[in-house]
C-alpha cells in the first residue's frame, strides 16, 4: 500500500458501496489509474441494508419515471447474465384489495407496461389472477375485500454485500487500488480544482496523502455521506467547504428478519399495508423471511441507523394483517437492520414520492471543476451508474472514452449450476465436506468457491463447520481475511458470510473466528478480544432491537 500511496491517480473514488465499486471497476477496466477509498468496510452502508432485490421498480411507474424503470429492467437482465451465481429470478405476488389505493385495473395496466419496458428480458411475463384463482393458489392470504392479484418475476441478490465485494475484486484485478477502513479527512483545493486528499488509515491512525494527476477527477459516491464529504474542502490550510447547500435528503428504511411462519409463501409478496397503503415486501431469504421496508425522513446520526421499536411493530402488524395465520410477535424477530437512502434533498415531499432516479452533480457550478457527486443510485442500476460516471470523468479529463466493457463482462465468480467445475469439486471434496455445504459455497462464491475449498487441502481442520447447525466452514474465515479484505469480525460474520443473521446475531461463532484467525492468519489474542467487544457494540448499536436490549 505504501507504494500505491506515492502514485498519482486519474480517478479517485470516495465511498466503497456498490456504486463506488462500480465506478472503480469501470474506470480501471477502461485504463484509468484508479483508487477507491472507503472509511468503513466495503458495502457497510446503504448497499448492505437494502431489500436485496434486483428490480425495475414497478411502483415508479405511478410517478411516470419510465426511463428509470426501463434502465432498471435493462440492468436487471445484465446482472442475471453477468452474475448468475448471485442474482437469480424471483417470483413476486401482488394481492389487490378493493379498499386500497391501487385497483385491479391499475395493477394490470402496470403489469402490461412493465412487460413492455422489459421487452428484451429472459424472464417469463406476468399473469393476472382473478379472486377465485388467487385464493386457490394462495390460501393463507387475507381474503377480506380481495379482488384478485398479479404475479411477475424480478431478481433477487441474497448476498448483496458479495455483489459489491465481487465488483471491488474485479476492480482490483483490473489494476485499481481499493482501500477499506481509509477515511478521507480533507479535500485540498487549489483554484478551481481538488489537487490531493488527506486520508487516515482507521485501524492504525496513520495519516497519508492521495494525489491526483494533472487532470484527475474525484467521484463522490459516499451515499448518505455526500454532504459530509463536500464539507471537507480546505484551501491554504483553512476550511472551505465545496457546497453551501445540502444535496441529500435521506429517508430511512428498516427491515426485520424472521424464521418461516404459518402461512408463509414460497414466493415473495409485494403488498400494501392495511393501515396506510404503503407498499412493502415479504421475501423468502436464506431459509428465512425478510420483511420491509419503511420509508421515513431521516436527519439523525448516519453512523448509527437502527430500526426503531415502532418500525418493527409496524412491520409485524402489517405482515399479520396480510397473512392472518402468521401470528408474528416481537419474539419472532431474529435480526433487524436499517439504512438511509441517499435521495435528493426535496423539502415538503412525501418520502415515497421522492424520485429514485440518480443525479450526477457536477460541482463546476460551485467552483470546483474536477468533482462529481452521485445523488441517489439503486442497487439494481449500479453498473450503469458506474458507466455514466466514468464517461463523465473521461470528458473532464479531455480524452475520448473507450467502450465500456462491463455491459457483458462477467463478475469474477460468475458460474452456472451446470458448470463442470461444480461437478469436479463435488467429486474432489464430497468425502471431507457435505454436499449441501459445497452447493452453498458455490451459491455464495460462484467459481471462487474452488479457492475456498482448496484451503482445506493443506489444513483439513478448515473443512469443519463454524457453527454446527450452519453450512459455513472455517475456510471461509481464512479466505475472507486473505483474499477479501476482511479486517474485523463484523466484516466476516455480517458481510463476507451471513452468519450474523442466522444464529443469535452471530455471537456463537466469535470464539471460532478468533481461534482460526489466530492459528491460520497470525492475528493476536489481544486483537481478537478487542474485535469481539467491537462486534458486540456494533450489534447493539445497529441490529438488536432496543426492546430486546432493555429486556436483558
Amino acid at each position: 500500500m505504501t507504494n500505491d500511496r506515492q502514485q498519482t491517480y486519474d480517478l479517485i473514488v470516495i465511498g466503497g458501496g456498490v456504486n463506488g465499486a462500480g465506478v472503480a471497476r469501470d474506470g480501471a477496466l477502461r485504463g484509468l489509474k484508479t483508487i477507491l477509498l472507503e472509511k468503513n468496510d466495503f458495502a457497510s452502508g446503504t448497499s448492505s441494508w437494502s431489500t436485496r432485490l434486483i428490480h425495475g421498480g414497478l411502483r415508479y411507474l405511478e410517478y411516470f419515471e419510465f426511463s428509470l424503470v426501463r434502465e432498471s429492467l435493462r440492468e436487471r437482465e445484465v446482472l442475471l447474465q453477468t452474475a448468475p451465481h448471485l442474482v437469480k429470478p424471483l417470483l413476486l405476488t401482488i394481492p389487490v384489495y378493493r379498499s386500497r389505493s391501487r385497483p385491479y385495473w391499475k395493477i394490470q395496466a402496470g403489469m402490461l407496461l412493465y412487460d413492455t419496458l422489459s421487452y428484451d428480458k429472459t424472464l417469463p411475463p406476468h399473469r393476472m389472477l382473478p379472486k377465485t384463482k388467487f385464493l386457490q393458489l394462495l390460501r393463507s392470504i387475507d381474503p377480506e375485500d380481495l379482488s384478485g392479484g398479479a404475479q411477475y418475476y424480478d431478481g433477487q441478490v441474497a448476498f448483496a454485500e458479495r455483489l459489491c465485494l465481487e465488483t471491488i475484486i474485479s476492480a482490483a484485478e483490473a489494476g485499481a487500488t481499493v482501500c477499506n477502513y481509509t477515511e478521507v479527512t480533507q479535500l485540498h483545493r487549489q483554484g478551481n480544482r481538488i489537487t490531493h486528499l488527506s486520508c487516515r488509515d482507521v485501524p492504525t491512525g496513520e495519516e497519508f496523502t492521495v494525489t491526483g494527476s494533472d487532470r484527475a477527477v474525484i467521484i463522490n459516491t459516499s451515499g448518505p455521506w455526500v454532504d459530509r464529504v463536500c464539507s471537507l474542502g480546505v484551501e491554504n490550510g483553512e476550511s472551505k467547504p465545496i457546497s453551501q447547500t445540502a444535496k441529500i435528503g435521506g429517508t430511512k428504511g428498516s427491515h426485520i428478519v424472521v424464521d418461516p411462519f404459518p402461512g408463509a409463501l414460497d414466493s415473495a409478496l409485494y403488498v400494501e399495508a392495511k393501515t396506510d397503503g404503503r407498499p412493502f415486501f415479504i421475501v423468502p431469504w436464506l431459509g428465512m423471511y425478510l420483511i420491509g421496508t419503511t420509508d421515513l425522513p431521516y436527519r439523525g446520526n448516519l453512523d448509527r441507523v437502527k430500526a426503531d421499536d415502532d418500525e418493527i411493530d409496524y412491520l409485524i402488524a402489517e405482515t399479520n394483517g396480510i397473512i392472518p395465520s402468521a401470528a408474528l410477535t416481537r419474539s419472532s424477530v431474529k435480526f433487524t437492520y436499517s439504512g438511509v437512502r441517499p435521495l435528493p434533498n426535496t423539502e415538503g415531499k412525501k418520502p415515497g414520492s421522492i424520485t429514485r432516479k440518480h443525479i450526477l452533480f457536477d460541482h463546476t457550478s460551485e467552483g470546483i471543476d474536477n468533482l462529481i457527486s452521485l445523488i441517489g443510485g439503486k442497487l439494481t442500476t449500479y453498473r450503469h451508474v458506474g458507466e455514466e460516471l466514468v464517461d463523465a470523468a473521461f470528458r473532464k479529463i479531455g480524452r475520448s472514452a473507450p467502450p465500456c466493457p462491463t455491459l457483458k463482462q462477467p463478475l469474477p465468480g460468475a458460474i452456472l449450476p451446470s458448470d463442470d467445475r461444480i461437478r469436479e469439486a463435488v467429486q474432489n471434496y464430497r468425502k471431507s465436506i457435505p454436499l449441501n455445504t459445497i452447493d452453498y459455497l458455490f451459491s455464495m462464491y460462484g467459481s471462487r468457491a474452488i479457492e475456498v475449498l482448496a484451503l482445506t487441502d493443506k489444513a483439513p481442520d478448515l473443512a469443519e463447520a463454524i457453527v454446527p447447525q450452519l453450512l459455513d466452514i472455517k475456510a471461509q474465515i481464512v479466505y475472507a481475511i486473505r483474499s477479501e479484505y476482511a479486517k474485523t469480525f463484523v466484516d466476516i460474520n455480517r458481510r463476507r458470510t451471513p452468519i450474523a443473521f442466522h444464529d443469535n446475531y452471530g455471537f456463537p461463532a466469535l470464539s471460532v473466528l478468533a481461534e482460526v484467525a489466530i492459528e491460520h492468519c497470525g492475528w493476536t489474542r489481544e486483537t481478537c478480544d478487542r474485535l469481539i467487544e467491537e462486534y458486540r457494540m456494533y450489534m447493539e448499536k445497529n441490529c438488536i432491537p432496543d426492546y430486546a436490549i432493555e429486556e436483558k
